[in-house]
C-alpha cells in the first residue's frame, strides 16, 4: 500500500490538471504525496488517440510530481455511476488511503464531470464500509474513508466554497496542461478545432486563476467547492490581505 496524501480524479486525462494541478504542485512543494486516477482514456475526444493521451497524461504526471498516474478504462461518454465502477473507485481509494481526494465539478458543460463527480463521492462514502470487501493483488484491502472530498471548477462559472493560493506554481501548471498537446493550442496542427484547442481557451485558464488569486489578494489561485463543512486549525491559516 502506497499512503497518499492527497488522491485527483479526474473523468478525462486532461480534467486534474486543468482544475486543480497548480494545487497539487503546491502540495508536492511542500512535501506532500499526491496521485491522479482517470476514469477513461478519453477515447471519443475529437483530437488525439488514445495511446498518445495515455503518454500525454504519464509526461502531465511527471511535471506535476505525482507519485501515481492510473487510468481505470471507464468508457468514455458512457460510463455509469455504477456498482461495477463503485467497486474500481473502492479499490484504489484504499490502495492509497488519501487524506484529501479532488474530483470533478458537480455539474459542468460535459456531461462527465458532473457523473464522475457523484460517481466518486458515493465511492469515498462506500470505500468507508468495513462489510464491503474489497481486495488488491489477492489480499484484503481495509475500509478507509477520506477525510474530504473537493470538487474543483471546471468550465462553468461555478462558486468556489474556498481557493487555493497557487501563485508560483501557474508556469508550472500550464506546463502539464501542454503536456497534453493533442488536445491543445498548436499553431501548426491540422486537427479540428474544439472547445479547449484554441489559444484563447489557454488565456481563460490563465484568466479565471488570475481572477480567483484577486479576490484574495494573490496573484494566482483555484477554486474548489465542498458539500461537507471544513474548519481552520486557527485565523492565523487565513491568507492576509487588506480589505
Amino acid at each position: 500500500m502506497q499512503k497518499l496524501d492527497i488522491l485527483a480524479f479526474g473523468a478525462h486525462p486532461d480534467d486534474v490538471e486543468l482544475g486543480c494541478g497548480g494545487s497539487l504542485i503546491a502540495a508536492v512543494a511542500q512535501g506532500k504525496k499526491v496521485g491522479i486516477i482517470d476514469l477513461t482514456k478519453g477515447e471519443l475526444g475529437t483530437r488525439g488517440t488514445t495511446s498518445i493521451r495515455l503518454k500525454e497524461a504519464q509526461l502531465a504526471g511527471q511535471i506535476i510530481g505525482a507519485d501515481v498516474r492510473d487510468n481505470l478504462g471507464m468508457a468514455d461518454g458512457f460510463f455509469e455511476n455504477n456498482k461495477e465502477n463503485q467497486f474500481a473507485i473502492i479499490e484504489t481509494i484504499r490502495r492509497f488511503q488519501p487524506t484529501i481526494i479532488l474530483c470533478n465539478a458537480p455539474t459542468d458543460r460535459h456531461p462527465d464531470h458532473g457523473k464522475a463527480s457523484q460517481l466518486v463521492v458515493d465511492a469515498a462514502f462506500l470505500s468507508g464500509l468495513s462489510k464491503i470487501q474489497t481486495t488488491h493483488n489477492g489480499m484484503p484491502q481495509a475500509s478507509w474513508r477520506p477525510t474530504q472530498v473537493f470538487h474543483y471548477i471546471q468550465s462553468r462559472n461555478l462558486v468556489a466554497n474556498f481557493v487555493v493560493d497557487i501563485s508560483g506554481h501557474m508556469d508550472k501548471k500550464m506546463e502539464s496542461i501542454l503536456a497534453h498537446s493533442s488536445q491543445f493550442f498548436d499553431p501548426n496542427s491540422i486537427e479540428p478545432e474544439t472547445f479547449i484547442s484554441s489559444n484563447s481557451f489557454l488565456e481563460f485558464i490563465k484568466g479565471r486563476a488570475k481572477e480567483l488569486g484577486q479576490q484574495i489578494g494573490v496573484e494566482y489561485a483555484e477554486g474548489f467547492i465542498t458539500e461537507k463543512q471544513i474548519g481552520i486549525a486557527s485565523f492565523d491559516a487565513i491568507i492576509q490581505r487588506t480589505t
